[in-house]
């Protein structure tokens, strides 16, 4: 077990730290678990990557703590009203979606190889700073009304465009498109 699949099963462990602190209306809390949760993240990134301890189960164990604590947060929040439900929807379908066509490649004897995309990336982003706008907002009883409009309105953009690059990229992979030279196609 390596330096950063500690620090990314210690993540896992901040979700439901985060959802509990919203569900009791401790925002201040929640930020502050959002917050480390998210530096960890970045830490055992750079962990990983600078001193050779990148690993295969790191690779599927980072993106899940990622996935797990950005839709559990977009929920609750679109529980409470404080995101539309449309936008909820679509984040949550999305990353079905992805997940969905992973394991149906897999039951078909064709995995796909994870590698996130730029506007996946970029989607990413935009999430992590909408939910923590929309945190810093309740805790502090300020208001990043355009802010936050705006950020709904690019991750809701950037959600459907995620969705369909990875769909293309899959219905493409599923195709044999873009296969080895080795493979005769």
């Amino acid at each position: 077990m390596t330096i950063p699949n500690i620090i990314t099963l210690l993540r896992f462990l901040l979700v439901p730290a985060v959802i509990y602190a919203i569900l009791e209306e401790r925002m201040g809390w929640a930020l502050v678990c959002f917050v480390i949760a998210g530096v960890s993240d970045a830490v055992d990134g750079f962990i990983a990557r600078n001193f050779d301890q990148r690993s295969e189960l790191g690779a599927y164990l980072d993106p899940m703590a990622d996935k797990l604590l950005l839709v559990s947060v977009f929920v609750v929040l679109g529980f409470m009203a404080e995101l539309p439900l449309w936008l909820v929807l679509a984040v949550v379908s999305r990353d079905a979606l992805i997940v969905g066509g992973v394991l149906l490649a897999n039951l078909m004897g064709n995995p796909v190889e994870m590698r996130p995309l730029m506007v996946s990336k970029a989607n990413t982003a935009v999430q992590i700073v909408l939910a923590a706008v929309v945190l810093f907002d309740l805790a502090s009883a300020s208001s990043f009304g355009l802010l936050r409009q705006g950020l709904v309105a690019a991750c809701g953009l950037l959600t459907v465009a995620s969705a369909a690059a990875y769909l293309v990229a899959w219905l493409r992979h599923m195709n044999g498109y873009g296969e080895s030279e080795n493979s005769g196609r």
